[in-house]
């Protein structure tokens, strides 16, 4: 490298952006992901002994996928090659496969490719490598926001080990934006920030689990925001809210806060109370509380506290929540209305809830021999000299549409989960269960 090329990359590192500045060169400095890189875990143990074998990263944006990608390069003795599959073409990955065969044969030294975004290759791109990563010439790391079960050969996938990334926690967050303005070196702690402990909360909330939303936030504050007579940059609420572009939420000073008014409201809706919920709603809404957080509780009140005492209401509560996403408020807070005042005016049953709750429990602490043979798949050659499928009587050859036979192990043949109330659309539930067992029943 001469001097002005020097010079270039230099700038190039000074004026890149404070997430890109901050990522971690070593595990230690990574924030995060615990589940996969805390000590002792498989993926910790196999980037300290440089032991890897071919991996895909997959999880949400700005989770760390290329970060840890990084802290292999920076680890490893391997040759570490990096390209994208938004703009890779064939003639680059020739490259790549002629460098690691070069790698190989002349310096007996491995080679490990990064594949950003290799949901974006096509299936003929994806089985060009299959080849190399089969026979050791490339050491694959694919990085994807997708699932990779569905966007990644088959192939490539039965050759690599899947370490799926979870959103970052809130306290992750708040770690990397005090690192961001105490950090000297590569941070903007040169900057002599103050961030104030509300817009801190506010920052790692609404950055919902993305490092790089929340320090891209955080750059566009500090370098935006005039220094006071004090000598210090200050970020408060109100210059994190113009940066994150999104709104406080704030509760009325009667002291009602978040977690108090979705409970009543959430309450509202199970104690049959359309006015109460309708009423909460509206505290919500006024306070800038986050429309899909409402619909997602809908939801759940709709499955946990309605169940199939009114079907319907789950199904309302779900196209809300679609509906609501599409169209945005101030028209949002109509349909928020229709599914709480619906939910809340129908009938009741937590029957969904005791049933996975006790089927759970059972699963958990009472061991079977296993599944019936005639209930076994049977669409296989060689399934009948296994005795699956034999004995199983098909429900529609028989009145009622209805056989009677044993469906659950034996060792809880008699255990019963489902309990129908005996109201709303469950009552239509248990008369046709005693319909079809040949009971009496009371309308």
């Amino acid at each position: 490298m001469d001097l002005f090329e020097y010079m270039r990359e230099q700038t190039k590192e000074q004026e890149s952006p404070l997430a890109s500045r901050l990522r971690p060169t070593t595990l230690e400095e990574v924030v995060g992901q615990e589940h996969i890189i805390g000590k002792g875990k498989l993926l910790y143990r196999a980037i300290k002994a440089d032991k890897l074998s071919s991996i895909i990263f997959y999880g949400p944006p700005g989770t760390g996928k290329t970060t840890l990608a990084k802290v292999i390069a920076n680890t490893t003795s391997a040759e570490f090659l990096q390209i994208n599959a938004t703009s890779a073409g064939k003639k680059d990955m020739e490259q790549v496969v002629k460098q690691a065969q070069d790698n190989a044969g002349m310096y007996q030294k491995r080679t490990i490719l990064f594949v950003d975004e290799i949901h974006r290759f096509n299936k003929s791109q994806q089985d060009y490598l299959l080849p190399f990563v089969e026979d050791g010439t490339i050491i694959l790391i694919g990085a994807t926001t997708e699932n990779p079960y569905f966007e990644v050969n088959g192939a490539l996938l039965s050759r690599s080990i899947i370490f799926e990334l979870h959103s970052l926690q809130t306290d992750d967050i708040k770690r990397l934006l005090r690192r961001a303005v105490e950090d000297t070196e590569r941070g903007m702690g040169s900057y002599k920030v103050r961030l104030t402990e509300d817009a801190l909360d506010f920052l790692a909330d609404m950055a919902d689990g993305d490092a790089r939303a929340a320090l891209n936030a955080i750059e566009l504050a500090v370098l935006t925001t005039e220094r006071g007579e004090d000598g210090l940059i200050t970020i408060t609420l109100d210059v994190a809210q113009e940066c994150i572009q999104k709104r406080a939420v704030r509760y009325d000073k009667s002291g009602d806060n978040h977690y108090d008014t979705i409970s009543a409201f959430i309450k509202s809706m199970r104690g049959s109370d359309p006015d109460a919920a309708v009423y909460y709603l509206a505290r919500m809404l006024n306070a800038g509380e986050d429309i899909k957080f409402i619909a997602r509780r809908i939801m759940i009140c709709a499955a946990e506290d309605v169940s199939n005492a009114d079907p319907m209401a789950l199904v309302v509560a779900v196209s809300a929540s679609q509906a609501v996403e599409r169209i945005g408020m101030p028209e949002a807070q109509i349909i928020l209305a229709q599914a709480a005042t619906y939910v809340a005016s129908a009938p009741k049953s937590n029957s969904a809830v005791t049933a996975i709750s006790e089927a759970m429990d059972c699963v958990q602490h009472t061991k079977v021999s296993g599944i019936p043979p005639y209930l076994q798949d049977a669409h296989y050659g060689g399934a009948g000299k296994l005795g699956h499928g034999i004995g199983y009587q098909y429900a529609h050859d028989y009145p009622k549409h209805y056989a009677k036979q044993q469906y659950l192990p034996d060792e809880i043949a008699d255990r019963t989960f489902y309990h129908p109330v005996d109201h709303g659309y469950e009552l239509k539930i248990r008369q046709y269960f005693a319909w079809i067992h040949g009971e009496e029943t009371k309308e």
